[in-house]
């Protein structure tokens, strides 16, 4: 079972594979479920965007499509969160850690939106784990619904088109960038986990 799980994994993180052979529908998926369930919380979802970009700048995969119907995917994953989170209200909160939930990463995005308020549904695109979570807190918090579309549509654009676009201008300026993708995604593993590690270490600078 553990080596199933260790291989399933691999394949998970393998992102290259992912979208050569998956092109925009698998895209689409994983970001569907990265942002709408909390199964998604460990899903590549940054590294995958920009891998999809500099394959959209080899030709691979068609751009356009990619960034309409992956930030349609976006913005849908982050209303069935927030629906998750109004219908569950505060017995989220008592929801006990399984393998695919875990109590201290849903505090993380409860502690982010009370310090961001409804800007958190922006900042959080830009999150790993937070934005998976994020949704489900406002809508446990009753967030305005319409505030809530609002943010979310914007989020979603910013994030997937910002992203992905990153990812195309990297592939077109830099000849034979696919075949130097594994650095790339190492990079862009790197930086969205510098936001975390920033607040990992203000939290411990206030607690000192």
């Amino acid at each position: 079972m553990l080596d199933f799980i260790q291989e399933a994994f691999r394949t998970l993180y393998n992102v290259e594979a992912v979208v050569r052979y998956g092109g925009t529908l698998i895209v689409c998926i994983f970001v569907f479920i990265e942002t709408g369930l909390f199964v998604g919380f460990f899903l590549p979802g940054d590294s995958l965007l920009v891998t999809a970009g500099v394959f959209a700048a080899a030709g691979l995969v068609d751009l356009p499509a990619l960034l309409l119907f992956v930030t349609l995917c976006a913005v849908a994953g982050d209303q069935t969160g927030f629906w998750i989170g109004r219908a569950l209200g505060q017995r989220l909160y008592k929801k006990e850690d399984s393998f695919f939930f875990r109590r201290s990463h849903l505090m993380k995005a409860h502690e982010f939106y009370e310090k961001y308020g409804p800007k958190t549904i922006v900042l959080a695109r830009f999150i790993p784990i937070i934005r998976t979570f994020a949704p489900a807190v406002a809508g446990a918090a009753a967030m305005n619904y319409r505030k809530f579309v609002t943010y979310n549509v914007l989020g979603g654009v910013l994030w997937v088109e910002g992203v992905v676009l990153g990812g195309y201008f990297l592939g077109r300026s830099i000849p034979n960038i696919g075949k130097h993708i594994h650095l790339v995604i190492a990079a862009v593993i790197f930086l969205s986990f510098i936001p975390i590690l920033v607040e990992l270490y203000r939290a411990k600078f206030r607690k000192s």
